[in-house]
């Protein structure tokens, strides 16, 4: 039966369900329990933004606080992946990846291959990403392109609750290792979430919205932009066609091409940094795939290439808005190849 949750509890029930399967899935990081050993409330943050709350009364073996030092516990939770235990390691920002990367790039998404297959590496990094909290340039990047970049790791970014919750329960039971990205700015975003565990599969997109004059595709906050972007357009009489890619490692192209191939015009909307990005990556094989079914030039929408401005004023126009993907479906429909 579904019910309306957030991502945020989304998430939180997709660990609590997972504990409660499989005594093998740990988690570490730092603020997770909280008020351990001291007066007080037991399990007192659950994460910087209480993402975990709760969980320490339920599965107190399998929840660990860690020293601040990201280089420390993700090695940790890496190795004892391959050991047999399925850990996921939150590393609260995704900024801090810097701390860790090694562990991350040169060790996890190695071992499989380095091993011939015979090496399985069972961990999940769980992160906040995004802009428009108001929290800078150093806890408010999307650096989904940096973790795609790298052969031998899986990288999810979900848009809603109910992806939230099967895409985190897929990443925990998957053999492989997986960076989940949680933008911070969705967390509160409700949708109908199923009581019971299921688990989405990766590499397979979600068309949310069908069309025939131009294809949307977008990952995490941008998907709810693109969405109110096609509502505004088909009141002008053009009807887009969103994808939501779910995944970004695998990444469905499949999909996106077929859904060009009839409409004949992309535009890519993401959040990251414009050079060698997500939305690069897809118009990339999109125009190596399904050149000579385009009608248009593909169009990028993406902040600047700055970094995350601190300023409110200049952070609202740094994350691409609706009206910037509604003047970029504009100027792809105006144009000709």
């Amino acid at each position: 039966m579904a019910r309306t949750l957030s991502i945020k509890d989304a998430i939180n029930e997709a660990i609590d369900q997972e504990m409660s399967r499989d005594p093998n899935v740990i988690m570490m990081g730092e603020d997770i329990v909280g008020g351990t050993g001291a007066s007080g409330e037991d399990d007192a943050w659950g994460g910087v933004l209480g993402v975990t709350k709760g969980l320490y009364a339920k599965h107190p073996n399998q929840m660990m606080d860690t020293p601040l030092s990201e280089s420390a516990y993700v090695g940790a939770a890496i190795g004892a992946a391959t050991c047999g235990l399925r850990p996921i390691a939150e590393l609260m920002f995704i900024d801090f990846m810097g701390v860790c990367f090694d562990q991350i790039f040169n060790q996890a998404a190695k071992f499989r291959y380095m091993f011939g297959g015979k090496a399985e590496t069972p961990v999940v990094i769980r992160a906040m990403c995004g802009a428009g909290f108001r929290a800078a340039a150093q806890h408010s990047q999307m650096l989904t392109p940096l973790f795609t970049h790298i052969p031998g790791l899986k990288v999810v970014c979900p848009s809603n609750a109910y992806d939230a919750k099967g895409l985190l329960i897929q990443s925990i039971r998957d053999n492989d290792p997986v960076i989940f990205l949680e933008h911070k700015n969705l967390y509160a975003t409700e949708s109908d979430v199923p009581e019971a565990p299921y688990a989405i599969p990766f590499g397979e997109a979600n068309v949310l919205r069908e069309g025939k004059d131009v294809t949307l595709v977008s990952y995490g906050l941008t998907v709810t932009r693109a969405m109110e972007a096609a509502e505004q357009l088909a009141k002008q009489g053009v009807q887009c066609e969103v994808i939501d890619l779910r995944t970004l490692s695998p990444l469905d192209i499949d999909t996106v091409v077929e859904s060009v191939e009839e409409t004949g015009r992309l535009v890519c909307i993401d959040e990251a940094s414009p050079r060698c990005s997500i939305a690069a990556d897809v118009s990339a094989q999109v125009a190596d795939s399904a050149f000579s079914s385009l009608k248009a030039p593909i169009a990028m929408v993406t902040p600047p290439h700055t970094p995350v401005p601190f300023s409110p004023s200049l952070e609202d126009i740094y994350v691409p808005t609706v009206n910037d993907i509604v003047s970029a479906v504009n100027r792809t429909m105006r144009a000709n190849k």
